[in-house]
């Protein structure tokens, strides 16, 4: 069979393949062109220029020029991920997962034209490039809170073994918040996803294998980050705390976090380096071993109709028609609302997940102004966490922490700043459905995988000025809005 015939077939595999997953596309472009994903868009950047400068020395190589290989591996990833792919868009609707089985699925379908040692020795690269995607901030969503809960627990025990019994968990919490920046990648949990992205690195740098020992040792990077961080916290406490020198805690914040996230690093690399080298990786003829593996002429043709099958099987998950229009808010009086129309491109942006309906009102309240966004849909992906809008918008995150206003009702309060203006103002938000209230976005998210969705609205409050969002009028506003978002979602604000 000739090379340009050959070429032609295997161009014809991959866009059929990249048809299978149109969907993700978009999704990509939104991470990798936004600002507020600035942080994903560096590290896929060096995962890039460090694949290309190993790629020159010769450990990925491709033959494309040749028809595809029957390895099962390869194939068992590419198939395999693709059905799970075509399920997760069907029932979860989840992008980060549609784009990871993307990447591992493209990966096992690049193994049709690499030989098996350099195919495996490639893994952890293809690790590295899926973890770009954001997942530091789902983890910050899923478990961050409760690490932080853990970290604070064992920290005031600690306290309290060295005589110091009045330091409570909420009091760490709120001190330790206080002096954070929310995006430093070397504190709290997101340390986690940096390190597993160093991980993925210094494993291809270093060619250890994938295997058993390789995770054990993992585990092991993962308690040391965690570990760095308690010690961290522990600190700070007894720094700005206990000894009262907050402003030498916030000098100390940012060096502790670098060198308790430096020294669990390179303690992973003397973990990492104690594990076997990939075996012969560096014998002559290495890529020679793929000849081995039988190249049938049937090959390709099968894996073009398998390939358009799954295209065309491919359905996204069913949108839940509602039965009710969009909301109409009936304000106390003494709120004084007034609808503040939004801009068609903030309008847009808010709703391009799939929003019912988007609607920002101005108020007065007892001495205080400030503004209102309600955000009606029954998909989480249409109600962007407002921290993230905020940042957007050129404000950094002072505080962030929960407050009970009444039984079942928390509320997340925000202290923010916009460094350049010398602002401060104050915020607050949850999330409303007919059963309960919660400042909890993972709840959020949860809930959509249910066989049946909610209507969600999403309730975010900006002050006009700094305030305490915990006085007597702050909390009445919040009971206020939360019976009235009650009362629309039961039906007793519709037309």
């Amino acid at each position: 069979m000739k090379k340009s015939a050959i070429i032609l077939a295997n161009a014809a595999l991959v866009i059929l393949w990249l048809f299978i997953y149109r969907p993700v596309f978009p999704y990509l472009a939104v991470i990798f062109s936004r600002e507020e994903f600035r942080t994903n868009q560096i590290v896929l950047l060096g995962a890039t220029i460090l694949i290309v400068l190993q790629v020159r020395k010769g450990d990925l190589q491709l033959s494309l020029d040749a028809l595809p290989q029957r390895y099962p591996p390869a194939l068992a990833l590419a198939l395999g991920g693709s059905s799970l792919f075509l399920l997760v868009e069907r029932t979860l609707d989840i992008n980060t997962l549609s784009a990871s089985l993307f990447g591992l699925a493209s990966y096992g379908l690049l193994g049709l034209w690499m030989s098996p040692p350099h195919w495996r020795g490639g893994l952890p690269a293809a690790l590295l490039i899926i973890g770009a995607l954001p997942f530091g901030e789902h983890m910050q969503t899923f478990v961050g809170y409760p690490v932080r809960i853990l970290t604070a627990g064992i920290v005031r025990e600690g306290l309290a073994a060295m005589g110091v019994h009045t330091v409570g968990v909420d009091t760490i919490l709120v001190f330790e918040s206080g002096i954070s920046k929310v995006d430093l990648p070397c504190s709290g949990v997101k340390s986690l996803w940096t390190g597993g992205l160093f991980w993925l690195a210094a494993t291809w740098i270093e060619r250890r294998p994938i295997h058993l020992r390789w995770f054990l040792a993992a585990v092991g990077f993962a308690v040391l980050l965690l570990a760095a961080n308690l010690g961290r916290v522990a600190v700070l406490v007894l720094v700005g705390q206990v000894a009262g020198w907050r402003l030498l805690a916030e000098m100390l914040h940012v060096p502790l976090g670098v060198l308790g996230f430096i020294g669990a690093c390179v303690t992973a690399v003397i973990l990492l380096r104690r594990l076997p080298a990939v075996p012969g990786d560096k014998v002559p003829g290495l890529a020679a071993s793929a000849n081995g593996l039988p190249r049938p002429l049937w090959l390709a043709p099968v894996l073009g109709g398998v390939f358009l099958f799954m295209a065309l099987l491919y359905t996204p998950r069913s949108q839940v028609a509602l039965a009710q229009s969009s909301p109409t808010w009936r304000f106390p009086a003494e709120m004084g609302a007034e609808l503040w129309p939004m801009t068609r491109g903030e309008r847009e942006w808010l709703a391009e997940g799939g929003a019912d309906s988007v609607e920002r009102w101005r108020f007065q309240w007892r001495g205080h102004t400030g503004s209102m966004l309600f955000v009606t849909s029954t998909t989480w992906r249409a109600q962007h966490q407002p921290e993230r809008c905020f940042q957007v918008y050129g404000l950094t995150i002072e505080q962030s922490y929960t407050h009970l206003v009444g039984p079942g009702f928390p509320v997340r309060l925000l202290s923010l700043s916009n460094g350049s203006e010398n602002v401060r103002l104050s915020a607050a938000y949850w999330l409303q459905t007919a059963d309960q209230p919660t400042d909890d976005y993972a709840t959020r998210i949860w809930a959509d995988l249910g066989s049946q969705r909610q209507r969600w609205i999403l309730v975010t409050i900006m002050f006009d000025e700094a305030v305490d969002p915990r006085l007597p009028e702050a909390e009445a506003l919040y009971n206020a809005l939360h019976s009235v978002v009650q009362n629309s979602l039961a039906g007793g604000a519709q037309p």
